[in-house]
């Protein structure tokens, strides 16, 4: 669905990443050390920077242009680091910012509700007040309620607590079996590559392998990081 042709960006003048090809797939895994570009990647592929080089493809159309609204609009939902949310609303009013003028926008909160139980617990609680796990599931069903077909996660499990780290891994893993396809990238390598149909590692912004997914591929990586 979403596939990278050697892409060149960066901020200014510092280029940060350097002829990156990522293959379409139902789950593709970017993996890598701090600093290797998998943000920036993930960035691009939403529209929030542009490439000096290269094109972006979705569902075999070029929108290397288009801006992160027009990406949204034909599918695509972003989920960035940091478990973010507006803290002085509620859960429940953090889901009706989404859902407001969409067509069913009960249904699309109490499905995320159901999804997310513990968000239903604490739905009249300040985003601000739960926990990082909470609001990490509310930033997750928050772009599930704009109903993408592409999901791009930011290290979704990063400084959460275990009990949760189980229930978001169950989530992503159900959310692809439900036909979602998911751009992830994610700290956990065995996971990642679990969930994965493809990955690809990144070292200081160049591709420095890829491969099919699975539990098998993960000493290989292993390896390439030096892990």
């Amino acid at each position: 669905m979403l596939e990278l042709t050697d892409i060149e960006a960066g901020y200014g003048r510092t280029r940060v990443l350097h002829g990156v090809t990522v293959p379409a797939g139902k789950v593709v895994a970017v993996l890598g050390h701090n600093g290797a570009g998998k943000t920036t990647l993930l960035r691009l592929a939403i529209g929030l920077i542009k490439p000096t080089k290269g094109r972006v493809l979705f569902d075999g159309e070029d929108i290397t242009s288009l801006a992160p609204n027009r990406r949204v609009a034909r599918g695509m939902a972003y989920v960035p680091q940091g478990q973010q949310s507006f803290g002085q609303l509620t859960t429940l009013e953090n889901l009706q910012l989404v859902a407001d003028g969409r067509r069913n926008g009960k249904a699309l909160i109490d499905a995320q509700l159901a999804r997310f139980p513990a968000l239903e617990q604490f739905a009249t609680r300040k985003a601000g007040l739960l926990s990082g796990g909470q609001r990490q599931q509310l930033a997750i069903a928050r772009a599930l309620i704009t109903q993408p077909r592409l999901l791009i996660l930011d290290e979704p499990t990063e400084g959460i607590q275990p009990t949760i780290v189980a229930e978001i891994e169950q989530t992503i893993m159900q959310l692809a079996e439900e036909g979602m396809h998911v751009l992830l990238v994610e700290q956990h390598i065995g996971f990642a590559l679990q969930a994965a149909e493809r990955y690809v590692v990144l070292a200081s912004g160049f591709v420095t392998q890829t491969g099919v997914g699975g539990m098998a591929a993960t000493s290989t990586v292993r390896a390439a990081m030096a892990i």
